[in-house]
């Protein structure tokens, strides 16, 4: 199983930047695609961005595309999230989370994510 933590997150202005970042423990996390997902008071987790095993294959939710970039390093265990300007509309709690099974193709669907991080709060003030 593997476990996830989040950090990075803060307050920013609109027009700002952050990045986010996950760190895996278990020596698995290579095999496994990484989303990050977000959820904002009173509304259902969402699709951010998700990166394939190798890194080689990304999908981003249509809103950030050209905004935030997702990557990975499978040998410091890290996936990252560089969001750059930011709108109130990116305020929420982001997860990242890891793949359910190794080697998947890339999902957009929380279900499909077996392991999750407690999350980090990002807050843009307009």
């Amino acid at each position: 199983q593997v476990q996830l933590v989040e950090s990075g997150g803060g307050l920013v202005q609109a027009g700002g930047s952050l990045r986010l970042s996950c760190a895996a423990s278990g020596h698995t996390f290579s095999m496994f695609a990484v989303g990050w997902f977000r959820q904002a008071p009173g509304k259902e987790r969402d699709f951010v961005a998700v990166i394939s095993w190798d890194g080689i294959s990304t999908m981003y939710e249509d809103s950030v595309k050209g905004r935030f970039t997702i990557s990975r390093d499978n040998f410091k265990n890290t996936v990252s999230l560089q969001m750059n300007m930011l709108n109130a509309e990116d305020t929420a709690v982001y997860y990242c989370a890891a793949a359910r099974n190794a080697f998947w193709s890339l999902s957009t669907i929380p279900q499909d994510f077996g392991s999750w991080g407690p999350g980090t709060q990002v807050t843009v003030s307009s």
